[in-house]
């Protein structure tokens, strides 16, 4: 395989507007595999696309909501139990995620965050605007705008010479023009068309700044109802739970 195929495994919003998924992102490229936020419902996505969650050796965090990283308890679980994962994992995003994770996984089910598994997992929290190597892939945080108890990030990815973008969570900021800069492709959240509301960015608002963000390729996703209902009107290419795309 010589591409990078992105997929929009989950492309909805926290409350499962239009029946979507919550998000999950999956990449494939020559020298790797990995996700892009895990969501609660990514198993059930995973399953349906057909992808090997053992070849999976990463998960890149945005922020700590349930429904970008409600899923990896489940995901941990099942590479114990179903999948016998025996690789390395490695879960990176942004500072408090060690700790969220661990309290996480022991509300759902008391004691996983102790059992000794039988692949390694390690946990690394990535700093702003410092770009870290994971294996093959480099990721760079950019703070962005959404309250979530610790500090959430948009992610700038490099790998096998392709630049993935995504917005995570957020207000409009100027750091998304940082992050989608010369991205061949760019995936940013438009929750309403038009209204504004703290910590979530509008169509109407991503719009107006489309001329900024001087990427290859726009895609939306985290879309509610509100959003949904209009997709008839927009001009920019939306996800859907399924959706590839190749680089």
């Amino acid at each position: 395989m010589s591409e990078v195929s992105f997929t929009f495994v989950g492309s909805g919003d926290p409350l499962g507007s239009g029946g979507r998924l919550q998000t999950c992102f999956h990449v494939a490229a020559p020298s790797s595999r990995f996700l892009i936020d895990c969501g609660a419902t990514t198993m059930t996505g995973l399953k349906r696309e057909g992808i090997d969650r053992n070849a999976i050796e990463a998960i890149f965090v945005t922020h700590l909501h349930g429904d970008h990283i409600g899923g990896i308890p489940y995901f941990i679980l099942d590479a114990q139990l179903i999948a016998r994962r025996t690789t390395p994992l490695v879960i990176a995003g942004p500072p408090g995620l060690e700790k969220r994770l661990r309290d996480a996984m022991d509300v759902m089910f008391p004691g996983l965050s102790d059992v000794d598994q039988r692949f390694e997992i390690r946990i690394v929290e990535l700093e702003p605007s410092r770009p870290t190597a994971i294996g093959p892939v480099s990721v760079t945080p950019f703070e962005v705008v959404h309250a979530c108890g610790d500090p959430p990030y948009a992610l700038r990815l490099e790998t096998d010479g392709k630049t993935l973008a995504y917005s995570g969570d957020t207000e409009w900021t100027e750091s998304l023009i940082d992050v989608a800069r010369d991205a061949d492709l760019f995936v940013c959240e438009s929750y309403f068309y038009e209204k504004e509301i703290p910590n979530h960015l509008d169509y109407r608002t991503l719009l107006a700044h489309r001329e900024d963000l001087r990427c290859d390729r726009l895609v939306i996703t985290h879309m509610s109802d509100d959003m949904l209902s209009r997709l008839p009107e927009i001009e920019l290419e939306y996800a859907e739970d399924g959706k590839r795309i190749a680089l």
